[in-house]
């Protein structure tokens, strides 16, 4: 009995051991494109949350990048309205 209550409690405590690593996540880290790097050595500029400073990027885009949204161009549509009918047709 001694035993079962021993692993029940090895068993809680490793499952409250890892929820934080589950609940949290690693805040998106963005390279920031510039001519000069004035960060330390092993360092680039980065973006995290709209604040420029020095580090090392988690994303493979950059900010701008993530962004910007495709085109989509909307299709040429025509109505047939012959003269005389009721509404018109949508093709």
């Amino acid at each position: 009995m001694r035993l079962k209550s021993i692993l029940t409690a090895t068993l809680g405590l490793t499952v409250l051991g890892t929820m934080p690593a589950l609940a949290s996540d690693s805040p998106k880290i963005y390279a920031y494109p510039s001519s000069a790097n004035y960060c330390p050595a092993g360092l680039q500029p980065v973006t995290i949350n709209g604040v420029i400073c020095c580090g090392t990027p988690n994303q493979t885009m950059t900010y701008s990048q993530v962004m910007q949204h495709p085109v989509q161009r909307r299709k040429a549509s025509t109505y047939d309205c012959p003269i005389g009918t009721k509404g018109c047709t949508y093709d």
